[in-house]
């Protein structure tokens, strides 16, 4: 019964905006127990809800932000895709909350190859606007590797420039001595 504008029901009486929001809310709780994923409208979701879907949102971009990132400069050295862990939010959606990107930090045939991988890793690893500490420590741990393979890269030149002045001192000692 409707007057002046007010709406009076009768116990058990149900307008169609209430059959209706109760027929969602059981659809939603049966699909949630089925495990499968529910959107909410932003208009069903109060304050609290709002603010977390918006912190999830922001959330996701900067986690594939940052992934992308890594993956534009790391080249021939990724592995695969950018992988992510997700979040569920209040309006059922997943929310990308972290995420990796594998990167082959294993040495290269010789020092110099092993030079030049290590520094691409530490380069893809601090391409991100906001490193993580992990990529820190990826980055770090690739400049431990290049500063070794450098090393033996000296160590190789110094070998090569020893044989090298053997030759010519060889060369000059026969020169002199006749022989």
């Amino acid at each position: 019964m409707r007057v002046a504008g007010l709406s009076f029901r009768g116990a058990g009486q149900r307008n169609g905006t209430d059959l209706l929001a109760q027929q969602k809310t059981e659809k939603t709780e049966l699909l949630r127990r089925a495990g499968k994923e529910v959107t909410r409208n932003a208009d069903d979701l109060d304050a609290a809800q709002r603010a977390e879907v918006a912190r999830l949102q922001a959330r996701d971009t900067q986690v594939r932000s940052h992934e992308a990132a890594h993956l534009a400069v790391a080249g021939g050295i990724a592995t695969g895709g950018a992988s992510f862990t997700y979040q569920q939010g209040p309006d059922g959606r997943m929310y990308a909350v972290g995420g990796e990107v594998p990167i082959a930090v294993s040495p290269g045939k010789d020092p110099e190859e092993t030079v030049r991988k290590m520094r691409q890793v530490a380069i893809a690893a601090m391409a991100p606007a906001d490193p993580s500490p992990q990529d820190y420590a990826v980055a770090a741990s690739a400049r431990a590797e290049e500063l070794k393979a450098l090393q033996a890269l000296r160590k190789l030149q110094d070998e090569s420039a020893k044989q090298e002045g053997l030759k010519v001192y060889t060369a000059v000692a026969r020169d002199v001595t006749g022989a």
